[in-house]
């Protein structure tokens, strides 16, 4: 609870609450706010360190998506929307630099102030920000979107929202949002919610809008034509208002982009091959070095372009659903990790050219480091130690194989792991002491090949210990359906994390929304420990204890066996028509979703 002088004082005056409030603690304002420290660019910088302000603007690029869509509303849990149109039509108060771990700078408002506990932040908006339709973004705009995205937005909005105290006008063009407890991350989350349009919105069903209900953004692009499931087309707004501020100078410079939609990405791929699309992302190193040999390449005409970047791996792997039997038991899904042959399957599918994730943080210096736990993260650590799993405190290491296709040393671990776990072969089946059978359903999405090889070879593994596997392929919307139902017993699961990871952390593997539909804590994580940790990594007010948190968190995370992580994106690969260039600085996160369309431009 912050002390009653730092609360803000509304005056009244002839029974009218004034929007200007005032404060006696007051802080300058900024043109930019990092997690820790300083921005690292000026008040007077000229661009982005990793765009050209001299880039030419002009060009029509086509991108492929897999799957379809049916809603081009990107901020609601309804429907599923292409994942562009929420970086590309909208803009936020505050814009993420990629140089840096956490570090924003104006975006639709010019300046940022916030108190020294971050128990608050107050935004400027600029005076020039506009909607697409021309209308200017107001503050009443800001506060509108808040609370709508909180209440009835996707429920990656929603989180903010109960956290947040109040929200006022306090000024002309300033708006103040007051947190229900200091926490050095929310002045930079909120700086980061689009802004909509209050207008628009009167008299309709934003959580049920209709497709051709578009929402109107104050970015550098709109929807320009679209068919249901198969394109949209967007076009660069020539009356885009903020083309020339520092934070948008040399990016957004292509004019015309459209992202076409195919059933799977062997489809996509050779629609690439034809000409068809203008650029590809490859996530195979194998298929990297052994496809793209194509005539195109050969002429030039198509160029293969490798980005390295200092992210952590983040995780990618198949989750399973904790929530209920067989899962809910560690040793089960320990003998699930020895079962998966990781050293065949990656020597199968990607030629063994891609290292294997390790922990959610690997590669980085917040990931867990080998060994028993010391210093300050097993001090962190012993405060759970009641809720701790195996080996967090110890030291614990994904299963190796032997390379084998047998894979026999860890099969034996494995079966003796669900042995002591209940499980015993009855008949060739495996079955508890009250004679059910371990049958489980492997949910994946159409055109995930290599999701559906892995699986195969996986299948033959479990099959070997009794567990019968159903696996369905089902089209990305019923995808998104069931695992927003939290109805599978393993499926898909990729988290990208950050150098500097916050709240979301809540989002991911948090108890709070655990049990909720459309939660992203797909594997059920209900753990005090979690929970405990990533507080302790929000509340860090050192670099340095922020850092063992993390690794404490990755630890706990690991070791509770919820994921079994397959290779990690070590370089980020793309390959592009030649006409497609790129500056040469290139950011600490590299290829990121928003880099390529960001700042690359097309120059015949």
């Amino acid at each position: 609870m912050r002390p009653d002088f730092l609360r803000p004082v509304r005056p009244v005056i002839a029974g009218i609450t004034s929007v200007f409030a005032v404060t006696i603690a007051h802080a300058e304002s900024a043109h930019g706010i990092a997690m820790y420290g300083d921005p690292a660019l000026p008040p007077d910088f000229v661009s982005l360190p990793y765009a050209n302000p001299d880039a030419p603007k002009g060009g029509k690029v086509v991108f492929g998506n897999t799957g379809g869509f049916n809603s081009l509303n990107p901020f609601v849990q309804k429907g599923s929307s292409p994942w562009q149109l929420r970086f590309w039509t909208h803009e936020s108060l505050m814009g993420r630099s990629w140089d840096e771990p956490f570090t924003l700078y104006g975006l639709l408002a010019e300046s940022v102030e916030t108190a020294p506990d971050r128990s608050w932040v107050e935004f400027t908006l600029r005076e020039n920000a506009r909607f697409s339709d021309g209308n200017p973004v107001t503050v009443d705009d800001v506060i509108w979107s808040y609370e709508t995205l909180g209440t009835e937005g996707h429920l990656r909005y929603r989180g903010l929202w109960g956290k947040i105290d109040s929200i006022e006008q306090t000024g002309p063009r300033t708006v103040r949002i007051t947190f229900n407890e200091p926490d050095r991350e929310l002045a930079l989350i909120a700086g980061l919610r689009p802004i909509l349009q209050k207008a628009q919105w009167e008299g309709k069903d934003f959580a049920n809008a209709a497709l051709q209900d578009v929402p109107i953004g104050s970015g550098p692009y709109v929807v320009d034509s679209y068919e249901a499931g198969r394109y949209v087309n967007l076009r660069r707004n020539p009356d885009y208002w903020g083309a020339d501020i520092p934070f948008r100078r040399g990016t957004m410079n292509l004019d015309e982009i459209r992202i076409e939609f195919f059933g799977d990405g062997t489809v996509l791929f050779e629609a690439f091959k034809a000409g068809e699309l203008t650029a590809v992302r490859e996530f195979n190193a194998d298929k990297w070095n052994t496809q793209y040999d194509f005539p195109s390449v050969q002429r030039g005409d198509v160029v293969k372009t490798e980005i390295p970047h200092g992210k952590p791996s983040g995780m990618t792997g198949f989750v399973m659903n904790t929530r209920k039997a067989p899962f809910d038991d560690w040793r089960v899904r320990e003998a699930m990790l020895l079962a998966f042959n990781f050293e065949f399957i990656n020597d199968t599918i990607t030629g063994s050219a891609q290292p294997r994730i390790t922990s959610y943080f690997s590669g980085s210096d917040l990931g867990m480091q080998p060994g028993p736990a010391t210093g300050r993260v097993a001090e962190l650590l012993q405060l759970y130690a009641d809720d701790l799993p195996p080996g967090a405190l110890e030291g614990y290491a994904l299963p190796v194989g032997d390379g084998s296709a047998r894979n026999r040393a860890n099969i034996r671990k494995a079966n003796k792991l669900l042995a002591e776990a209940g499980w015993t072969i009855q008949d060739g089946v495996l079955r508890n002491q009250n004679g059910q059978d371990f049958t489980i359903t492997v949910l994946l999405q159409q055109g995930d090949s290599e999701g559906q090889t892995a699986i195969e070879i996986y299948t033959r593994a479990l099959e070997r210990l009794g567990i019968k596997v159903n696996v369905e392929q089902v089209d990305s919307a019923q995808f998104v359906g069931r695992n927003a139902e939290l109805d599978f017993d393993i499926t898909f699961l990729r988290r990208a994390l950050s150098l500097s990871p916050g709240n979301e952390q809540r989002l991911y593997w948090g108890s709070e929304n655990a049990d909720v539909q459309g939660t992203r804590n797909l594997m059920g994580v209900a753990s005090p420990a979690v929970d405990g940790l990533i507080d302790a990594m929000l509340t860090s007010e050192s670099h340095e204890d922020f850092v063992a948190a993390t690794r404490a968190l990755d630890r706990v995370l690991t070791a509770g066996r919820y994921v079994i992580p397959i290779w990690n994106f070590d370089v980020g690969r793309i390959a592009h028509a030649k006409e497609l260039k790129q500056p040469q600085t290139l950011p600490i996160y590299g290829d990121g979703p928003e880099y390529m369309p960001q700042v690359w431009w097309y120059e015949e």
